[in-house]
């Protein structure tokens, strides 16, 4: 009985099951990925899907593909090739912050296009909130448009963002063949021009003008105060601090230089650095690690018994960075730095504290130390157990930081540059050249295994293999076949061009409360059988698909990047929604109408 009802009702089952798990996706009481899962594994239970086309999923090219973009742009990050766009986007603002605007824009969307667009606007926030402070002018402005501008970029190329390739992906299992790296990229302009001409014409009415979040002009509650002692092999010896690139860093802030016994805070771009210079900074934690490893400087403070090596042979292979908050019962409190017991006891050296809301002074050594301070400490794996050890300190635990590895930058710009080059050129698949690319940053250790693996982000590939098996299972079901015949009647009298904006219109709307990836797999079959059903060029409208479920506009939980700056900056929902809704509106229209003309 009961098998004869899902047998003769399948694809009715397969359409109650389709309703309830974007409901589920929309009421968000459960993560999407768990939902996936489910929505896969019913599927199978319901026999639907065998344990053979589930396991066939695995076998996708494209979840592959997005697991390798993900290591990728966690080498660009680990080696600090995105932190010297910063650097050079911050000394622009300085001097024609107007002109940054624009550049600061072309240079998201130029990176969304070809890495995943999530840590690009995390670099660029903290530069958009400099920027917006430079022109005097509220970030609320500016944070939306950044994120609009990530979303537009990952829209140019096939590799921009995780659903192009996913609806390639799903596509190519369709029978289609496979998409170019640079296929899109018209629409993508048209639609991008469209957004950004909306933006200019309307942001100043649309845009919220409301204060964020201050930034401490001082310094971001998680900076360093550290100390730097100049040594003889630096090769900045004899170069003024406005010559020297390490400080044009954005996580590295020079307050002061001491020669002698003054500390000389003021003119200090036109300081020429010797050896024996003593540099008070501000840095941030990744900052100071990365200065803590370069043969440069002599980072922190150490006791009478010599402190840890940081860089050079010296350097113990079990050397860790530790933090450690000062409790309000240690002896310390009120006194100097310099006088901390740990420094007599232990093999370490202090690199740098950190105050809430505000750098310490006058300089490391010399600062009064506070109950709540943060230390940055490094030493080797005996100090670690000491300092958990220790009653005065509180929240011990390794730093979860990593010093740059600058000098693997070129490599790791290169390994992406080669994707993208010989998949437009040479036409070879570009899952075998991004799986051949992450080869090349593990060899040459642009980044570890271990940060490689942490990189990819597990919830958003098992959303997808989930995904992937739920939608097989409607296939099987015949609750594609159903939805095609049941729209085939009212879509027939449509244009291809009307058809079109329906299909965006569609994929749009359900990305907005629905995880797009889920949109992506859903969409791409069900519109590939309407062409053949209506005799039009399916491949128009899976690239419909890939531009609706990426227009994600009008709320700030639609898509990760709004999320962002939606925690960033003093945003209201209806923020998103005011400029949100006129930005689907113009780019989906922009978007159909290169996909009919220019396709």
């Amino acid at each position: 009985m009961l098998a004869s009802i899902l047998t003769d009702y399948s694809a009715y089952i397969g359409l109650l099951l389709l309703i309830v798990t974007f409901v589920a996706f929309a009421m968000e009481r459960r993560p999407p990925v768990v939902i996936a899962v489910v929505a896969g594994i019913a599927m199978l239970a319901l026999g639907y899907l065998t344990s053979g086309e589930l396991l066939a999923v695995f076998s996708n090219t494209a979840p592959i593909t997005i697991a390798a973009m993900f290591v990728l742009s966690g080498a660009l990050l680990r080696t600090g090739a995105l932190e010297a766009i910063a650097a050079w986007v911050i000394q622009r603002t300085q001097r024609h912050p107007r002109l940054a605007v624009v550049e600061v824009g072309g240079g998201t969307m130029i990176a969304s296009a070809f890495m995943n667009n999530t840590p690009v606007v995390i670099v660029m926030i903290p530069i958009i909130q400099r920027l917006a402070k430079a022109l005097d002018i509220a970030p609320t402005r500016l944070l939306i448009p950044l994120s609009y501008i990530a979303i537009m970029g990952g829209t140019l190329t096939l590799i921009g963002t995780s659903t192009n390739l996913l609806v390639d992906g799903v596509a190519q299992t369709q029978g289609l063949a496979a998409f170019g790296i640079f296929e899109i990229t018209i629409v993508g302009l048209v639609s991008a021009g469209a957004g950004l001409v909306l933006l200019l014409a309307t942001g100043r009415f649309l845009l919220p003008d409301r204060a964020a979040h201050a930034i401490s002009e001082k310094g971001e509650s998680d900076s360093y105060l550290s100390h730097l002692q100049v040594q003889e092999e630096s090769d900045l010896i004899g170069k003024s601090v406005e010559d020297a690139a390490v400080f044009k860093r954005p996580g590295i802030r020079l307050i002061g230089i001491q020669r002698g016994t003054t500390i000389e805070r003021s003119d200090l771009e036109e300081w020429v650095l010797g050896a024996g210079d003593q540099l008070v900074v501000e840095a941030s934690p990744v900052e100071l690690a990365s200065l803590a490893e370069a043969s440069d400087f002599q980072t922190g403070l150490t006791g009478v018994g010599g402190g840890v090596r940081t860089s050079g042979p010296d350097r113990p292979k079990d050397m860790q960075l530790i933090e450690a908050v000062i409790s309000s019962s240690h002896p310390i409190i009120g006194r100097r730095l310099a006088e901390i017991p740990l420094l007599s006891r232990l093999k370490v050296r202090v690199l740098g504290l950190s105050r809430p809301r505000h750098v310490a002074g006058p300089d490391l050594a010399n600062v009064r130390v506070r109950a709540g301070d943060r230390l940055l400490i490094a030493g080797g794996s005996d100090a670690a157990q000491a300092l958990q050890a220790n009653v005065g300190l509180a929240d011990v635990a390794v730093a979860p930081v990593r010093a740059f590895r600058r000098k693997k930058a070129p490599i790791a710009v290169a390994a992406l540059a080669g994707v993208v080059l010989l998949a437009a050129t040479m036409g070879w698949p570009i899952e075998g050249l991004a799986l051949a690319a992450v080869g090349v940053v593990l060899l040459f250790r642009c980044v570890e295994p271990e940060e490689a693996w942490q990189a990819i982000d597990g919830n958003t590939l098992v959303l997808i293999f989930g995904m992937l098996a739920f939608g097989r299972g409607l296939e099987n079901a015949g609750t594609v076949e159903l939805l095609v015949s049941a729209a085939q009647p009212f879509l027939a009298t449509m244009s291809p061009l009307l058809l079109i904006m329906a299909i965006y219109a569609v994929s749009s709307l359900l990305t907005e409360t629905v995880t797009n990836n889920a949109v992506a797999v859903i969409m791409t079959p069900i519109v590939i059988a309407l062409g053949g059903a209506l005799d039009i060029d399916a491949r128009q409208l899976v690239v419909a698909v890939m531009f609706g479920a990426s227009a994600s506009f009008a709320t700030p939980i639609g898509y990760q990047t709004n999320t962002l700056v939606y925690g960033a900056a003093n945003y209201r929902f209806m923020d998103f929604v005011k400029i949100g809704v006129p930005m689907n509106i113009v780019v989906g229209l922009a978007a159909s109408c290169a996909i009919y003309w220019l396709l």
